[in-house]
């Protein structure tokens, strides 16, 4: 008996040793895994802002809540914290009925409004980032989007994610014989850190001068789609960038992705190399045929008949027969060159995932019919961007230069990373021969060109129309065309490049009497504006003292209308630029003049202050609170009554705060 208890003993002691001794660092961490649980806390995307400062996509932390009913104490107190949240009726109820072991709630909840609930035994949360985005269409085309699990999808996004992503943090929680959780005190966790500010060149008011052009332009016309580029030809920055199709699962920003046949709008590079290599002048004249001439088998028309046409005049009426004519003084290989040194087949290197470089072949596998065909515009196929990034060389006197998206990058403490700088792609054409080629594009919009429907009565554009065939599956379809123009805004020194772009739109289809006043639009809104990165003082110099011709007389009480909105407050005698907007009659024009400051006047900045706090308020109501403190407003797919930033965080005055609440 004796022994046998003493065998036993011995057993226990050796079983403990043994537990203890050898297999104790093993147990030890079997207890820490159940009583411990490192969690991931995701990292907030960094901002991306517009050139102004303002919000295009911002992240918001919130929370996931779970519920297992059967470790809930109170649970009749616990369903009228879910009610009060705004938790469905039918989830609250399930919450707190025990026969059910876990329930997921649904919906994503701001965590200073669910702390009370989040505290409660039996209620689980997951921190989750969501991103809310400015309501434009144009604007999410271009910035993108991210999943439901914050991966980014495309855009800027996708382009920028390594910038934007930041580094997500992590925190141990342990818990009691009770089952109460508590952070570690001995295994601190690490604070996530927010992903970098990403500040792009947008300008938002010319961008939704630019988005509001082109859906009136292509709901007027029926068009497919359409898409406005708008540059700064000094830097490269693009200013404005929309896109519009009629399929509403075309998500991207289609002036990077789809490359198509400009037509004419290419004719004014042939021209120039035939300047810059001296194989021709202006005055330079070749027959024309009357519009008609066959070359290689094939017949090539004009619009504009006529026996002869100079240079100029080829530009100016679009000579199709003309252009060819004269490109038969370049070699295959020089007009492939020019093509290529203007960067047609090559992409442009924005941050953007789906960038299309186009179409440029090289003279091995030309036909005989390729180098008339290229002179007009087909064989070649370019996006708006490409297309624009070339005029810029037009109009900055030959130097083609890198378009910009990205203005700066900085760190979450402000610290600048990037700049964008000026930067020079190449030297295309000589000051002088860039110079005279504006001067060409200049009879284009004047009377009897092809864009005579975009002249301005102030200022002077230079541009280019195009209209060509527009291709289905690879062939081109019968009576559907893509009409483009591409101005020089204002044509002695622009400050704007623009080309507009509308996809096959019903009646009349030719470039300069759908895209040029597209243009015109584009203009004027952006002259009547405070804000829309124009250079005012460089306007004035710029300004052309002539009568009003039959196409500047067109919209004229919309314009006046327009200008005299926005400008009431300002008017003023002296440092003015002049809009002149009159009658005609038989007899002569009587100008109504409306002086507009050049520099808009200094208004002394507001303090920052914090967002009020809107939850509960009508969708009108939550406006009005958050305009009565000095924000402005713009409806986001966000839950009704969330803002963006969120309530009680410090911005500056002024800001757009995203409200949810937007059908």
């Amino acid at each position: 008996m004796h022994l046998g208890l003493a065998v036993f003993a011995v057993a226990i002691i050796g079983m403990s040793a043994r537990v203890q001794l050898l297999q104790g660092r093993k147990w030890a961490a079997s207890a820490l895994r159940q009583q411990s649980t490192e969690s991931v806390i995701p990292a907030p995307r960094g901002d991306i802002l517009d050139a102004a400062g303002e919000t295009m996509a911002q992240s918001r932390e919130t929370v996931k809540l779970d519920v297992a009913p059967t470790e809930v104490r109170d649970r009749a107190k616990l369903r009228r914290l879910l009610l009060k949240a705004g938790v469905p009726a039918a989830f609250a109820a399930r919450a707190a009925d025990p026969a059910r072991k876990w329930v997921a709630l649904p919906g994503r909840y701001l965590a200073v409004d669910v702390a009370q609930i989040s505290a409660t035994r039996g209620v689980y949360t997951t921190p989750i980032i969501e991103r809310a985005y400015a309501a434009s269409e144009g604007t999410r085309r271009i910035v993108g989007r991210v999943d439901a699990d914050g991966n980014a999808v495309d855009g800027v996004e996708l382009a920028l994610d390594s910038l934007l992503r930041g580094r997500p943090g992590s925190v141990t929680v342990m818990k009691d014989a009770h089952g109460r959780r508590f952070e570690s005190p001995s295994m601190p966790g690490a604070a996530p850190v927010k992903g970098n500010t990403v500040v792009l060149t947008l300008n938002h008011e010319l961008q939704e001068i630019a988005e509001r052009a082109l859906a009136d332009a292509v709901t007027r016309m029926s068009a497919e789609g359409g898409d406005v580029v708008v540059l700064d030809p000094s830097d490269g920055a693009i200013l404005a960038m929309a896109s519009r199709r009629r399929d509403p699962r075309a998500t991207a920003a289609t002036a990077l992705t789809e490359p198509y046949e400009p037509g004419s709008t290419m004719k004014p590079f042939i021209a120039a190399a035939l300047l810059e290599r001296g194989r021709a002048r202006e005055t330079d004249v070749v027959n024309t045929y009357n519009g008609s001439f066959v070359i290689n088998g094939r017949t090539i028309t004009d619009e504009h008949a006529a026996p002869q046409f100079s240079l100029a005049e080829v530009i100016r009426y679009s000579s199709n027969v003309g252009i060819t004519q004269f490109a038969l003084r370049l070699s295959p290989r020089e007009e492939y060159e020019t093509l290529r040194d203007f960067g047609f087949g090559t992409a442009t290197g924005v941050p953007y995932p789906a960038e299309s470089p186009g179409t440029l072949h090289p003279p091995v596998r030309w036909s005989r019919q390729s180098p008339q065909s290229l002179a007009m515009g087909y064989e070649v196929a370019v996006t708006p961007l490409q297309l624009a990034s070339a005029y810029i060389a037009l109009a900055n006197d030959g130097e083609l230069l890198e378009p910009a998206l990205v203005k700066e990058v900085r760190s979450p403490d402000g610290t600048v990373l990037y700049r964008h700088e000026r930067r020079v792609v190449r030297r295309v054409l000589s000051p002088a021969v860039a110079r005279r080629v504006r001067q060409m594009l200049l009879g284009v919009v004047e009377e009897g060109g092809t864009a005579k429907l975009a002249t301005l009565g102030t200022f002077s554009l230079a541009g280019k129309t195009g209209t060509a065939r527009r291709t289905v599956n690879g062939r081109y379809a019968a009576g559907e065309h893509i009409p483009t123009f591409v101005g020089l805004f204002p044509a002695d020194n622009p400050q704007f490049v623009i080309l507009v772009k509308i996809d096959n739109p019903v009646g009349a289809y030719v470039g300069g009497l759908t895209a040029a006043p597209v243009t015109k639009a584009v203009i004027e809104a952006a002259l009547a504006s405070r804000n829309a990165a124009l250079d005012r003082r460089g306007l004035a110099s710029s300004r052309q003292e002539r009568g009003l011709d039959s196409a500047t007389t067109q919209n004229r009480a919309v314009a006046a209308t327009q200008v005299a909105r926005d400008s009431v407050s300002s008017v003023v005698r002296d440092s003015a630029r002049i809009i002149e907007v009159g009658e005609a009659d038989s007899a002569a024009v009587v100008p109504l003049v409306v002086r507009l400051p050049l520099v808009p006047p200094k208004v002394a900045p507001l303090a920052p202050r914090a967002v009020p706090e809107v939850q509960g308020l009508s969708l009108r109501e939550a406006a009005r609170r958050l305009q009565a403190a000095g924000f402005n407003v713009q409806l986001a797919n966000l839950p009704a009554g969330v803002t963006a930033p969120a309530a009680g965080q410090v911005v500056r005055a002024g800001s757009v705060i995203l409200l949810g609440g937007a059908p």
